[in-house]
């Protein structure tokens, strides 16, 4: 008898053993997990990464609202 948690996929239903090196969501199998992994992987980011002026102006914006004086 294995020594691993059995869980049930929240997609198909199936049951699996969550395993330390699963790839993938803990709720979901491996093979329900695979289409996401590979999809995600060609779509480009929602414009947050290393641009610097968006990051200057979060920093900005945060900053604003955290020494904000209330009158």
């Amino acid at each position: 008898m294995s020594s691993f948690p059995i869980r049930t996929c929240a997609i198909c239903g199936e049951e699996f053993e969550l395993k330390p090196d699963k790839p993938g969501f803990a709720n979901r199998c491996p093979a329900c997990s695979e289409p996401e992994d590979s999809g995600s992987a060609s779509k480009p980011s929602a414009g947050f990464g290393n641009d610097r002026e968006a990051n200057a102006e979060r920093r900005r914006v945060i900053r604003d609202m955290l020494y904000r004086k209330d009158s």
